[in-house]
């Protein structure tokens, strides 16, 4: 009696994980569509692209619609390369840098004020960037950044965003007080206690913030569109619009556009398969923790 009741239960479970894995893969297959097609579309020729109903394998393989998308004379390809990886690894840095000093003063540091502070940086969230725009883009004007790659990496060595503080600060928090009383006992200042101790042992976070920085600078948009002028200063977002609306008379190079976003695309996936576990951890960290 006692086997066949769990022999039932069992048979019940596997039933309902059957069930829930064929649904999440129906799920799965449902929003992988728009990347097939953009694979698909990449590798057809231009009159191939709109036909109906769709070719979802292409006939032939046209491979060299990579090569002509980063070789047309009017997107020039690597300077938007360029562009593009030094306004993101220099803005990483600042944010790293900046966050974790903040976060490193809020978390382990006793001063007047620091909770209510802090309230307010987190309030900051609330706010939508497009109340500061205009604001924003008038000071940069005045100090002569527009159409320099400065306001796009400047600000972020200030305080490297509230939800960057927040993801550092509650990981900091994390890291017994007993570790910095030792340190001032061995004679360790504050900053040698932050940058021997608590920046080693925030590895996790710091690999986790610079993931979602690295996504945030490189998929960037409306910064660039907004500061830059001179397609020499452009970055690859900016240079995939180029690319869009260039086709002339009416026609869209689609398959040249749907190359293009891949190879832009290429980073950020093989970014977020390497570091897949640590980008779940600082989901986690910031949402359970918090």
């Amino acid at each position: 009696m006692t086997a066949s009741v769990f022999a039932s239960k069992r048979l019940r479970t596997s039933i309902s994980r059957a069930v829930t894995y064929a649904l999440l893969l129906i799920g799965a297959c449902f929003l992988m569509i728009p990347f097939v097609w953009m694979v698909s579309t990449s590798l057809k020729e231009p009159g191939d692209v709109l036909k109906f109903p769709p070719e979802w394998i292409p006939d032939p393989f046209v491979w060299r619609n990579y090569y002509d998308a980063v070789t047309l004379p009017y997107a020039p390809f690597g300077t938007f390369f360029k562009n593009t990886v030094i306004i993101t690894f220099v803005s990483m840095f600042g944010q790293l840098l900046s966050a974790s000093m903040v976060a490193y003063s809020f978390a382990r540091l006793r001063w007047w004020g620091r909770d209510v502070l802090f309230i307010v940086v987190l309030a900051t969230m609330m706010l939508p960037s497009q109340v500061t725009l205009i604001p924003v883009f008038i000071l940069f004007k005045q100090l002569g950044w527009v159409d320099t790659l400065l306001p796009l990496t400047v600000p972020a060595f200030f305080g490297g965003g509230a939800f960057t503080v927040f993801l550092f600060r509650q990981f900091m928090m994390t890291i017994p007080l007993e570790m910095d009383d030792a340190a001032k006992i061995d004679g360790c200042s504050t900053a040698g206690i932050y940058s021997r101790i608590i920046i080693p042992m925030s590895r996790p976070v710091l690999i986790t913030a610079g993931i979602f920085s690295f996504l945030g600078h490189w998929n960037d948009f409306m910064g660039p569109l907004i500061y830059l002028n001179s397609t020499h200063n452009y970055t690859l977002s900016l240079g995939l619009r180029i690319i869009q609306g260039y086709g002339g008379y009416g026609v869209q190079r689609w398959h040249l556009l749907m190359a293009a976003s891949l190879i832009v695309m290429m980073p950020v996936l093989a970014l977020f398969f390497m570091a897949q576990r640590y980008f779940i951890q600082g989901v986690v960290v910031s949402g359970v923790k918090g």
